[in-house]
């Protein structure tokens, strides 16, 4: 992601275009996985050395917030960030080795769910799922060196 788009998305989104957050959203524009606000701070803070850690956080949450960034999880505990443009309602496949995110466009979220939460007198406001596992490359035959080049 260029800084073009960056500041398209920003625009769309109704945020302030600062460098600090085109930096934040090109870092995280540029890899096809995920990677921690630490990860993130470590790569723009040579070409922004007025960010600190936790203006990272801060922009990192906002654009949560604002539906550009999904919060990854993992069994770490620890918080990470994948830049996702595809604004439609899906959801993601994670690789656990190569740390790679692919969009989902099915939603399993059944009727089934949708009733039994209406039973109960409730009503959802939204729903995530992600799915973790072992992509192709990474459970191939070839799988040091494709997980090495991504």
């Amino acid at each position: 992601m260029d800084k073009e788009q960056g500041r398209a998305i920003l625009k769309r989104l109704k945020l302030k275009i600062t460098p600090k957050r085109l930096e934040v959203m090109s870092c995280l524009g540029n890899e096809p996985l995920y990677l921690s606000a630490d990860e993130v701070w470590q790569r723009i803070k040579l070409r922004v050395a007025s960010i600190g850690l936790p203006t990272v956080y801060r922009i990192l949450d906002e654009l949560v917030a604002a539906g550009v960034i999904t919060r990854i999880f993992q069994a770490d505990r620890k918080q990470y960030y994948f830049l996702c443009t595809n604004q439609g309602h899906h959801h993601h496949f994670v690789c656990e080795s190569c740390r790679r995110v692919e969009d989902l466009e099915q939603c399993v979220l059944g009727e089934g769910a949708l009733e039994t939460v209406q039973r109960s007198g409730g009503h959802v406001t939204s729903h995530i799922l992600q799915i973790n596992g072992v992509c192709g490359a990474c459970s191939g035959p070839h799988q040091e060196a494709s997980c090495r080049t991504a």
